[in-house]
C-alpha cells in the first residue's frame, strides 16, 4: 500500500476543506430558501431527494472531478424539481397519485389484515414488533396499525372498557440482582 492512500497531498486536503465548506454552506442556503418541505421525508419521493442531496454533497467533497459549481447546480436542480413536483401534487390529484402512496391499514381492532400485509410485504412478526415498539404488549392491545406514506408504522392503542391505557403497556423488564434470582411471575 502506498502512502497516497493515507495522505495524498496537502493540496487535496485543502481542496476538501475549502470546497467542502463552500458546498455545505451552499446546501444550507438552498435548503433554507426552499423550506422545510425539502427535507421532510413524507413519502418515498422525498426520501429519494434527501438521499440524492447527501450523495451530491459527498461527491463534491471527495471527488476532484466534481467542481463546487456543479454541486451547487445539482443542489438547486434537486431542490427545484422537488419543489415543482410537490407544488403540482398539491394541486393535481393525478400527480399526487403518481408520486405519493396511500397509507395502508394493516391491523384493525387487534386483528391483522393478511391481504394488506401481503400487499405491503410485511409479516405478522414485523407487525408485532411495531406494536411492541409503541409500548403495547400484544396485537390485541392495538386498535389499528397503519403503514404511513413515509414507510413508518403508526400504532393506535385500543380503548377497552374497564381497562386503563396503562394496562396495555409492556411490563418493564426486571432489573438488578434480585430480579435475576426472583421466580417468574
Amino acid at each position: 500500500m502506498t502512502l497516497d492512500a493515507w495522505f495524498p497531498a496537502w493540496s487535496v486536503l485543502a481542496r476538501t476543506l475549502l470546497v467542502g465548506t463552500a458546498a455545505y454552506v451552499t446546501l444550507v442556503l438552498v435548503l433554507r430558501l426552499t423550506g422545510k418541505r425539502t427535507l421532510a421525508k413524507l413519502n418515498a419521493f422525498d426520501l429519494v431527494v434527501t438521499v440524492a442531496l447527501g450523495s451530491t454533497l459527498a461527491s463534491v467533497l471527495t471527488s476532484r472531478d466534481v467542481a463546487w459549481a456543479q454541486g451547487a447546480v445539482a443542489f438547486a436542480l434537486l431542490a427545484g424539481l422537488q419543489f415543482v413536483v410537490t407544488w403540482w401534487s398539491v394541486r393535481s390529484p393525478r400527480v399526487r397519485r403518481l408520486v405519493r402512496s396511500e397509507p395502508a391499514l394493516l391491523l384493525h381492532r387487534g386483528t391483522p389484515l393478511p391481504r394488506a400485509l401481503r400487499a405491503e410485504r410485511l409479516t405478522t412478526g414485523e407487525l408485532e414488533a411495531a406494536v411492541r415498539a409503541h409500548g403495547l404488549a400484544r396485537l390485541e392491545d392495538a386498535h389499528a396499525v397503519v403503514l404511513e406514506t413515509d414507510g413508518s408504522l403508526s400504532v393506535v392503542p385500543a380503548v377497552v372498557p374497564g381497562r386503563t391505557p396503562a394496562d396495555a403497556l409492556v411490563p418493564p423488564a426486571p432489573t438488578g440482582a434480585s430480579a435475576a434470582s426472583a421466580p417468574p411471575a
